[in-house]
């Protein structure tokens, strides 16, 4: 091993280049290159963002991954390799017996007979360092794989070019050279930037041996296996400091990508661990594809690790599919979080449900594909990212549409004439601050995307569904109509009628159209039942739902819109934490979505705090379609009655410096919408005077007269009355007004 470079330092520099004393580099590359212009503004341009540790997305919108350094090969070599120590099935003519463990009292033994077929064994390394193997010179043992010795080697035709060769362990094992068989021939056929690639097959015959020994040729990867980066004791330095939770999902959706290649071809992995992935310089490479099999091998032996494989139960029924490898890459990336930074808020969360998909006990429930769930993934991480630095990530669902409707926005209305003429007494009202009406809410939510793979789905993206009537007419005479996505159809455009009657009568054909093995968790079901819910104000049933839709695909904004609806419906007297972190979750991701951030405010109104709301509704920007009502509401917070706290100075000194930027009327001289607010505020402003005034910081003026005394406010409120009386539509709303007007007149004096 390198000595140190640092003063003062007795280290030596470990197979991940840092010291194993100070901790840090060779002082030549401590300090990292400073990243030019040109590299920021192409970062940016890629729509990459740098993190705590310097890291930035890349063009996959991953996070770009620390630079691992090829080790020394001499730190990487086994000095005194050994057995492994949990033995080995001997597999002469099929036989189960594990070989090569210690009966009673007895060592395991490396040589010996198999206990039950009375077979020779052997399970030392055949070659040595030195050894020549047709071109390829050992250097010597890298690692024990699932069925063989790994070891290091040099190719004596092209000089500095390294190479694994790997054989077995026990060559009369004829399970294994099955297997060596099986992964020489997948090998050779695989071409992926994220797959280890085989060169070459060769045989050796060793010394005293009556058979060569194959053994496959691979590019050598000069990294770390993912294991041993968690197990070095240099891992801050690697990273920078701490393993991020974004680090985690990253490494899981290149995983992904390389699983979702396998499967494509009908191969499984079947042994996904943190041992089989390499990181070397910013990349990975899943290697030993040695358990490596056809979706369609239901009888060949399984090569798994315990702590990685699905359970006990499925291994013994050997049917492995697709959904077994994704269990192989939950439980790896469970592993790796556990040494990572944990996920913000709610992403911490999202992540524990993709990973409790991947590894549901009932195998119907799990993702369909590697790519299902590295999508959900990439979701999370995107919610990570959006929670913990506050970054935006709106890209375009690929489950649900976008809406423009903004549900729960009264805040951001003006009052209607019917504010004053269908109320009672003089006292303004308390600012509202409860969540819209369920029906509201379930006509304001989010719409599934049609599936491509439905026959209708071209069609019914152009539909209006204000004639239910014909599309069930057209359903009735063609049975390329009868489709799943119809049904679902004809469910929400006769809830957007509110006749839930046909609706839940059009949700049951969808559900017998799927058949009950699909339906029984297709989250599209589960998200019309909660929207119906809804629409019948079953908020507690309608909550169940929607959290099943969150368990099946947990990084989609739209479930967690609903379940912040629900929580903030179901509590909206109590704290409003859970709400908070679902619309904070979706707010922060997407400034588009308008009614997670008026709910959002609602929250901090709750808590009585109006700078908080206020701070959440002008970050809705001037490019939404809801910019001006978040303004309105913002305007309305600081001027309103909040439960009985009337606004501070402070709040009217803002009241008076935004109102003159809106344009409520779009530039009419009448300005009626502009007139009712001025009313609401003036009455309001009006009851909460203080009885010793407002002090030196009121903001005198137009809008509240220059001290903002009795007789002042009581003329403006006055004059304000009389032009909402203006604009009555009938003569009672008129009468009501005018007599408003007199009561507030300030009394004559002569």
């Amino acid at each position: 091993m390198t000595s140190c470079e640092h003063p003062a330092c007795e280290g030596r520099l470990m197979a991940t280049g840092f010291c194993d004393t100070c901790r840090r580099r060779p002082p030549r590359s401590a300090v990292p290159a400073q990243r030019t212009a040109a590299d920021r503004r192409a970062a940016e341009a890629a729509g990459s963002a740098t993190d705590d540790h310097g890291a930035v997305l890349d063009r996959d919108g991953l996070l770009e991954l620390p630079t691992v350094s090829p080790p020394d090969p001499a730190d990487v070599i086994i000095r005194d390799p050994q057995p492994p120590t949990h033995g080995r099935r001997c597999g002469a003519d099929g036989c189960t017996e594990l070989i090569g463990i210690g009966y009673g009292r007895q060592p395991a033994r490396s040589r010996g007979f198999c206990p039950r077929c009375g077979t020779a064994y052997s399970l030392v390394p055949e070659l040595h360092p030195g050894d020549l193997v047709d071109h390829y010179r050992v250097v010597g043992c890298l690692a024990c794989g699932g069925q063989g010795w790994i070891y290091l080697a040099e190719d004596i035709r092209l000089q500095g070019l390294r190479v694994v060769l790997k054989g077995l362990i026990n060559t009369r094992d004829e399970v294994s050279h099955r297997s060596a068989a099986e992964e020489r021939r997948s090998l050779a056929t695989l071409h992926h930037p994220d797959i280890v690639s085989v060169i070459t097959d060769v045989q050796h015959l060793g010394p005293g041996a009556r058979e060569p020994t194959g053994y496959i040729v691979m590019e050598y990867i000069g990294g770390r296996s993912l294991q041993q980066l968690l197990e070095s004791p240099g891992l801050e330095g690697i990273f920078g400091g701490p393993m991020l939770f974004d680090h985690v999902i990253t490494y899981g959706c290149k995983i992904l990508g390389a699983l979702e290649y396998l499967h494509g071809r009908g191969l499984l992995y079947c042994d996904m661990k943190p041992a089989n992935v390499i990181h070397y310089d910013k990349e990975i490479k899943v290697i030993d594809l040695g358990a490596v099999r056809r979706v369609d091998d239901h009888d060949s032996v399984l090569v798994h690790t315990e702590k990685f494989a699905p359970p006990k139960a499925e291994r013994d029924r050997g049917d492995f599919d697709v959904d077994t490898d994704l269990y192989t890459v939950a439980r790896t990336l469970e592993y790796l979080a556990e040494h990572a930074v944990p996920a913000t808020g709610l992403a911490d969360r999202s992540f524990r449900l993709v990973i409790d998909r991947a590894k549901h006990q009932d195998r119907t429930a799990r993702f369909g594909s590697a790519a299902e769930m590295s999508r959900q993934l990439w979701e999370v991480l995107r919610e990570n990212r959006a929670l913990a630095r506050h970054e935006q990530y709106p890209e375009r669902s690929t489950l649900f549409t976008p809406t423009a409707v903004l549900f729960g926005s009264r805040l951001g209305a003006v009052p209607p004439l019917s504010h004053w003429t269908e109320r009672t007494g003089g006292q303004p009202l308390r600012l509202d601050i409860d969540p819209p009406d369920p029906v509201e809410a379930a006509r304001g939510l989010p719409i599934p995307i049609p599936r491509p793979d439905d026959p209708a789905a071209p069609l019914l993206t152009s539909l209006a569904a204000d004639n239910p009537e014909r599309i069930e007419e057209r359903e009735n005479e063609d049975r390329g109509f009868q489709t799943v996505e119809v049904a679902l159809w004809l469910c929400r455009a006769y809830l957007q009628r509110g006749e839930p009657g046909q609706a839940d009568h059009w949700l049951g054909e969808a559900t017998k159209r799927l058949g009950p093995d699909a339906a029984g968790y297709d989250w599209r079901l589960a998200w019309h039942r909660g929207v119906l819910r809804l629409g019948r104000r079953d908020v507690s049933g309608a909550q169940e739902e929607f959290g099943a839709v969150y368990g099946t695909v947990p990084g989609e904004y739209a479930p967690k819109l609903a379940l912040g609806y629900c929580a903030e419906w179901r509590r909206k007297d109590e704290s409003g934490a859970d709400a908070r972190s679902y619309y904070e979750a979706v707010w922060q991701r997407d400034r588009s979505q308008g009614s997670a951030a008026f709910g959002l405010a609602r929250v901090h109104l709750r808590h009585g705090d109006r700078a908080g709301a206020v701070g959440i509704l002008d970050q809705v920007p001037k490019t939404s379609r809801h910019y001006d009502a978040a303004r309105i509401a913002a305007l309305r917070v600081y001027a309103g009655l909040l439960a009985d706290r009337a606004p501070t100075v402070d709040q009217l000194r803002e009241v008076v410096e935004r109102l003159p930027e809106l344009d409520l009327d779009g530039g009419e001289a009448d300005g009626e919408s502009r007139e009712r607010l001025v009313a609401e505020i003036r009455e309001t402003v009006f009851a909460s005077r203080p009885v010793a005034g407002w002090g030196e910081r009121f903001p005198g003026g137009r809008l509240f007269g220059p001290d903002g005394t009795d007789r002042q406010l009581r003329e403006l409120l006055e004059e304000s009355f009389w032009k909402l009386a203006g604009q009555a539509r009938t003569a009672d709303e008129r009468a009501e007004l005018i007599d408003r007007a007199h009561g507030i007149r300030p009394m004559s004096t002569f």
